[in-house]
């Protein structure tokens, strides 16, 4: 589901309004574009995204895999999935290397302008990710998340997240699901969003090709069909039998879907997965919910689906969350307005009224905790026990 300027309306109208119904939620659109008062802002500055709060500076490096097992109807005879990636994770000697971009300027540019969102594409915010830093090694081997995005979105919709596990000592492994997605290819094709129906199925199957290239890059293999060379230390440096996965919206249900189908994936995180269609299969390994309008009270399929977890179980949600709250819109949606002239009003529509630094902090805290916990077997503090002092706004759903 797509309900925000900066994250998910790269849909139309029409396909976001589908959307809407398809799941039964309300949308707050009107009849035509916001309109925006002038800005105060003595000029307009880049967006920034928080710094993790990890020991570790953090690398980047984009990958261009191609599925040769799966054909693309769209592309043409004779083409398969192609898919563009990135691997994040804990790096050495990062200072003196460029930050990765939130979005490539392509990406980023066609993404505004489909949502009518009126930002400059060159105060697109920086990540902490430094491009082709070496790799952190301990004589331990990475555990492994990989990261599924909402419908009509991209893979650096939860940078915040990504970026905090990164800083941990986690490599995580992201990717834009093509045809749903705002993506950039190497050799310059900018591809968008189009009406080739994409379903959470695909998106699983998406992340189970990713598991592969996991896999090959922990045997000391590069999966980039351009052959691309790799961070230094980044081949062998990946833990196969060590894998968690998370997404948001769409993402999330197909977190739960790959999670049936691949044995692989030791935890899973949803971030208000409307879970359709309905998951009826028990699930045995340990799962979490971040939810705010995809609610098991809100939503039966999302009742069902917890009804079959097996294993260890958690539904937690924050006070004055909306769908968007958590990810990267809680902070960068509050500084566009500030250039764009938005009311406080229509911030909140956007974000909901969920500070937005507490939104920062729960989806630093909450994930990282949870994989921990079930990746590593280390304690968080009791921060998944139930509720805490430090985190009032958080509610534990029974």
């Amino acid at each position: 589901m797509t309900i925000t300027p900066f994250m998910n309306q790269g849909m139309t109208r029409r396909r976001l309004l589908g959307a809407a119904l398809a799941v039964g939620a309300a949308v707050p659109m009107g009849v035509a574009r916001p309109a925006w008062a002038a800005s105060t802002a003595a000029g307009p500055v880049r967006l920034t995204l928080p710094v993790p709060t990890g020991p570790y500076p953090v690398g980047t490096v984009p990958m261009h895999l191609v599925d040769a097992s799966r054909p693309d109807p769209v592309a043409g005879p004779g083409q398969h999935r192609e898919l563009m990636a990135s691997v994040w994770y804990p790096a050495r000697k990062a200072e003196d290397l460029p930050r990765a971009p939130w979005m490539t300027q392509g990406a980023l540019r066609a993404f505004l302008a489909d949502a009518g969102f009126p930002l400059d594409p060159a105060l697109g915010p920086l990540t902490a990710g430094h491009v082709g830093a070496p790799v952190h090694r301990t004589g331990h081997r990475l555990p492994v998340i990989v990261y599924s995005h909402g419908s009509g979105s991209h893979r650096g919709d939860h940078t915040i997240m990504v970026q905090e596990l990164a800083s941990h000592g986690y490599a995580v492994v992201t990717v834009d699901h093509t045809h749903d997605t705002f993506t950039e290819f190497p050799d310059g094709r900018v591809v968008t969003p189009d009406d080739f129906p994409m379903y959470p199925r695909d998106f699983a199957a998406d992340l189970r090709f990713l598991l592969d290239c996991v896999e090959e890059l922990a045997a000391g293999h590069n999966p980039d069909v351009d052959g691309k060379p790799l961070p230094q230390g980044l081949l062998g440096a990946l833990d196969p039998r060590c894998i968690g996965a998370f997404g948001w919206s769409k993402g999330g249900t197909a977190t739960a879907l790959t999670m049936l189908a691949d044995q692989r994936v030791r935890a899973g995180l949803s971030i208000d997965g409307p879970m359709q269609p309905t998951i009826t299969a028990d699930l045995d390994r340990p799962f979490m919910m971040m939810t705010a309008v995809f609610t098991r009270a809100a939503m039966p399929d999302v009742e069902e689906f917890w009804t079959h977890l097996r294993g260890w179980r958690l539904d937690i949600q924050a006070d004055g969350a909306i769908h968007n709250s958590y990810g990267d819109n809680a902070t960068l949606i509050p500084q566009a307005g500030k250039i764009l002239g938005m009311t406080d009003q229509q911030i909140q529509d956007w974000i909901g009224t969920l500070d937005p630094a507490r939104a920062v902090r729960i989806q630093q805290a909450y994930p990282l905790a949870f994989f921990d916990l079930y990746l590593r077997h280390r304690g968080q503090g009791h921060l998944l026990d139930g509720p805490c002092a430090a985190f009032p706004e958080v509610k534990f759903l029974q």
